[in-house]
């Protein structure tokens, strides 16, 4: 499954890609991403800024610090996927910290442990190659119960947690930002005619943007959004910000806190298998179609290098489900892209980095971008989770072949959401056991995949 790695430098199992001298700068995916990564990188802000104690700069260069870890997924590793996210994990993390760390420190130090733990997990399933192994095991009513468990949480924290500071502030921007984004990624009717259409299908592969030009302009209308523009630049407060979230400053997790984290970290791997199962797949299907540049798939190394990712933003920036493996959305642009041949992009490493502004961060030092954003960041994040939630029970409903199946995986979900996850993993399991028994069926995950347009977006956030 293996191909030649070439143009870059070779470090062990990895390749680094120097911007500019082993990729060439390509524009349409470069103004792509420009508008998309502004849009979504900047969806954690209002979370930091309500429950990590972060100013608005703090939080921005938390954002900068994440994307720079997401980028070297490409230009230090040489990874073949457009990296992003672990967003399905993101709710269930979220309820996780906040419901149960009452401070900051302890929320960082909790984020700290689930990396740690999360980095030496997937080194340690990929190397020896037990990762395939515990997806075949993995009963799939289990599976699909966890799936649905990310998305009653990420409904529950849009609707009910967290409804008081982002969703009532801004309800009708919210509301029409969402209607947007759901139908361009999943209306069945919009895929038919994007089909038809050239510009309905550029219009779907902008990914977030079109819900935040109608909430920008429908939110001043409706006296929900108030721009503030300030000129200038911003110059990101790295220092004092790695000081209030790194280990090395606050110290390091208990023993306990790693021991409460072990439940949650499992869960986030059964999602991030599907990621990288997703991702394969999609690579493997149109690998025919560009014989002149070979792709190199290895996802031995593509476990290590999430592993090191993942270990160094504990160490950094410490916050977990930043450092995924796909961003499923961006991904499947690009390869469609690449599968038309030269003369639409030269080579899959070059369309990939272009996405990601050649690994340049300079969206995070326009101070007129970033003020001009700030109103709609709560949308973001709310946009962001709703989305999620969707793509999640649109995945995990798929996967049940029973009544029996179904019920239970919805029970699974429940318990997942609503309970701790020693408690909620322990109900799953046990529920699999009781109502549905031993499944000899493999798992989803390790079976072919077939890359439907809807199923394809199953991540259209980062």
């Amino acid at each position: 499954m293996t191909a030649k790695r070439s143009n870059g430098w070779q470090w062990g199992p990895f390749t680094f890609r120097l911007p500019f001298l082993h990729t060439r700068l390509l524009w349409p995916e470069f103004l792509q991403g420009v508008f998309v990564s502004t849009a979504t990188g900047l969806a954690l802000v209002p979370v930091l800024q309500a429950y990590f104690g972060m100013s608005f700069e703090q939080a921005v260069t938390c954002s900068l610090l994440y994307s720079f870890f997401i980028v070297s997924s490409l230009h230090t590793f040489g990874e073949p996927y457009a990296p992003g996210w672990n967003t399905p994990a993101l709710p269930l993390v979220l309820a996780y910290v906040i419901a149960g760390y009452p401070d900051p420190v302890q929320r960082f130090q909790a984020m700290t442990a689930l990396s740690l733990l999360f980095a030496g997990l997937v080194t340690v399933l990929g190397v020896s190659g037990l990762g395939t192994w515990l997806m075949r095991w993995l009963p799939p009513t289990l599976r699909a119960g966890i799936i649905l468990g990310a998305a009653f949480a990420a409904f529950k924290k849009v609707f009910i947690d967290d409804a008081e500071k982002f969703l009532l502030q801004q309800p009708i921007s919210t509301t029409l930002a969402c209607v947007v984004c759901l139908v361009l990624v999943f209306s069945v009717p919009f895929q038919a005619l994007k089909q038809r259409h050239r510009s309905l299908m550029l219009l779907a592969s902008l990914g977030l943007l079109p819900g935040f030009i109608v909430a920008a302009v429908v939110g001043p209308l409706v006296g929900e959004v108030h721009f503030d523009v300030q000129w200038g630049w911003l110059i990101p407060p790295v220092g004092e910000t790695v000081a209030k979230m790194s280990p090395f400053s606050i110290g390091w997790p208990s023993a306990k806190i790693f021991l409460e984290a072990i439940p949650l970290v499992l869960i986030a791997y059964v999602i991030q298998f599907g990621d990288i199962v997703t991702g394969t797949e999609v690579l493997r299907e149109a690998r025919p179609s560009r014989p002149d540049n070979p792709v190199d798939i290895n996802v031995r190394r593509s476990h290590l290098a999430l592993g090191i990712r993942n270990a160094l933003s504990a160490l950094v920036a410490p916050f977990f489900t930043t450092q995924g493996m796909l961003w499923t959305g961006v991904h499947v642009v690009i390869v469609q892209r690449w599968k038309e041949g030269p003369r639409s992009m030269r080579d899959l490493n070059s369309g990939l980095i272009s996405y990601y502004l050649m690994g340049l961060p300079f969206i995070y030092f326009l101070l007129p971008l970033l003020t001009g954003l700030k109103p709609l960041l709560g949308i973001a994040l709310s946009l962001t989770l709703i989305l999620t939630g969707f793509a999640c029970a649109y995945v995990a409903m798929a996967i049940p072949k029973t009544n029996a199946s179904r019920g239970t995986a919805l029970l699974v979900g429940a318990a997942l959401a609503l309970f701790e996850p020693w408690i909620g993993l322990a109900i799953g399991v046990s529920a699999c056991l009781l109502l549905v028994g031993l499944e000899r069926e493999q798992a989803p995950a390790a079976e072919p995949a077939t890359v439907e347009p809807p199923a394809a977006a199953e991540r259209a956030t980062p």
